[in-house]
């Protein structure tokens, strides 16, 4: 399988739940603002919404959007513990946070990263955000990860998006279980091999 991601973006979510698994995958790195690969063919003709990730399975056809093929992979390896078994609740509690993590945290960090978007709006975008963090931070009060004790898809997602405050200088330390979490997130060995990746990838751009 390849994965096609690009640094500071939602694939890396990908990444961090296959090498959870232990899932060989091909990393090819796309310029998202040129819509090209490195050997500078397009990108539309790989995902014609010219977004990541994309998933490229072994006979050809391609899954995108990140929320899917995470779980895509992990039924692959249904041991894997990073996703529960279909028609369990435990199952539609993960699906819960990232339906959660998808509309409310991954949309709402989109008006800050789009240069036209009004400085007005952009200060709401930024008041509906801290609501929403605010939120996250008290249902991690008690609990280590998003549905408790285990780490999932959805940890891998969660942890992805609350990084991009870093890239809009929004300070977590309002919120001290939700910093907690990002730190305890971030010590996993493959988050650490997933970022080390992607700083390579930015070296060698």
């Amino acid at each position: 399988m390849k994965l096609y991601l690009t640094p500071h973006a939602c694939s890396l979510a990908v990444d961090i739940v296959a090498r959870e698994l232990h899932l060989p995958i091909e990393l090819e790195w796309v310029d998202v603002r040129a819509k090209r690969l490195r050997d500078g063919s397009d990108y539309y003709r790989v995902n014609p919404k010219g977004q990541v990730p994309t998933l490229e399975l072994s006979d050809g056809q391609r899954l995108t959007e990140g929320p899917v093929i995470v779980q895509y992979l992990a039924d692959l390896r249904p041991g894997g513990g990073l996703l529960a078994p279909a028609a369990t609740l435990e199952r539609y509690r993960v699906l819960e946070w990232l339906n959660f993590i998808g509309s409310e945290l991954h949309k709402g960090f989109t008006p800050l990263f789009r240069a036209n978007t009004p400085d007005e709006y952009r200060q709401i975008a930024r008041q509906n955000l801290q609501g929403r963090l605010q939120w996250l931070n008290e249902q991690l009060a008690d609990r280590d990860y998003l549905t408790g004790r285990t780490f999932t898809v959805a940890d891998a997602y969660c942890y992805t998006i609350v990084m991009w405050t870093k890239l809009h200088d929004i300070d977590l330390a309002p919120w001290p279980h939700l910093k907690a979490y990002v730190e305890r997130v971030a010590s996993r060995p493959s988050v650490k091999a997933a970022e080390q990746a992607e700083r390579e990838a930015k070296a060698a751009a």
